[in-house]
């Protein structure tokens, strides 16, 4: 049985939205791997310690698995592998954060410490794999990140409705004030339309959000974080999935709607055209139009022969993305 030690940040028990490590480790532990976990510790300073303490006591790991993200915990990451490097551990990177990507520019020095010395560097997406390799690293590979198929049941909807289903944390990277926005104006148009926003507080984008949906006298659904299985089952009562954000890479949550029956209108930022084909499995829009997702969603109502085949499509290739496919790719790597 190999052992692994996976960092990340795992702080779905302080309200936040479940990342990388608490998906694809306890899917490593199904496959017979022993998996340790560092940290879930809420305050960073504890955290790093934490996740450096632990390397320390698993230098006889066969491998540490190391999350990295393009903000804070792009330091985290630094850490950890510049420890794994002096114990002689290998440690595989799992490359995350559609501004990844600025990390190479501007801290080129540091990234070539973390990445170059990695016994291999993983990229969720198409689109981190190219620009690690426009920056010279060879030693990458394509793993998507993947979910587990057989709990997201497809719902054939015939017609689009204007109800459109928002699911994202609520920080700025991710926009969420565009879909007050673009909801505004379909609610003028469509006096039946619904936004439902899913996902936790992140910067203090939820209650700049909430102020400015009560200025426009919008009765916009505010969930809150919701559990994987409360979220599938609300998305069963809207047609049209928005994800407006400025940077991606490879969204999981936008997979999930895919696979679910949901058509999908997104910002055409980062890694997503490379998941998502424009006219074929979604509609894509320029970073912050917001009258052209207004435009995008309109086409979907009025359309139902384009409604269709978006949403078959989108569900088609969603299944690639099913944990039995890609979990061949880990088992190669790791073992």
């Amino acid at each position: 049985m190999k052992n692994l030690l996976y960092i990340g940040n795992k702080l779905s028990k302080h309200g936040v939205t479940p990342t990388t490590i608490e998906i694809l480790g306890p899917l490593l532990e199904l496959e017979a791997f022993r998996v340790s976990y560092s940290s879930s510790h809420g305050n960073k300073l504890l955290r790093v310690i934490d996740m450096l303490w632990s390397v320390f006591q698993s230098r006889k790991a066969d491998c540490v698995l190391i999350d990295v993200y393009s903000t804070t915990n792009f330091w985290y990451a630094f850490a950890v592998s510049q420890l794994c490097r002096c114990l002689n551990l290998k440690y595989i990177p799992i490359l995350h954060g559609g501004n990844l990507a600025s990390r190479l520019k501007n801290n080129p020095k540091i990234c070539r410490m973390i990445f170059k010395h990695s016994f291999q560097n993983v990229a969720p997406s198409f689109f981190l794999m190219q620009k690690f390799k426009d920056a010279g690293y060879e030693n990458v590979m394509y793993i998507p990140n993947s979910i587990e198929l057989e709990n997201y049941p497809f719902l054939e909807r015939k017609k689009a409705k204007p109800n459109l289903l928002w699911v994202r944390s609520f920080a700025k990277i991710y926009n969420p004030m565009m879909a007050v926005e673009v909801f505004a104006s379909i609610k003028k148009k469509y006096p039946e339309a619904t936004l439902c926003m899913v996902g936790p507080e992140k910067d203090g984008s939820l209650s700049e959000v909430r102020q400015r949906a009560k200025e426009l006298k919008l009765d916009i659904l505010f969930t809150g974080k919701l559990s994987k299985n409360d979220w599938i089952n609300k998305s069963k009562e809207y047609d049209i999935f928005i994800n407006t954000t400025h940077f991606d890479n490879m969204p999981v949550s936008v997979i999930e709607a895919m696979t679910l029956g949901l058509a999908i209108v997104s910002t055409n930022v980062g890694g997503i055209p490379f998941l998502l084909e424009n006219q074929k499995d979604a509609l894509l829009v320029p970073d912050g139009d917001v009258n052209r997702m207004i435009d995008a969603i309109d086409r979907l109502i009025g359309d139902s022969d384009l409604f269709s085949s978006i949403t078959t499509n989108a569900r088609r290739k969603a299944e690639q993305f099913d944990w039995q496919l890609v979990k061949v790719q880990w088992l190669t790597l790791l073992k």
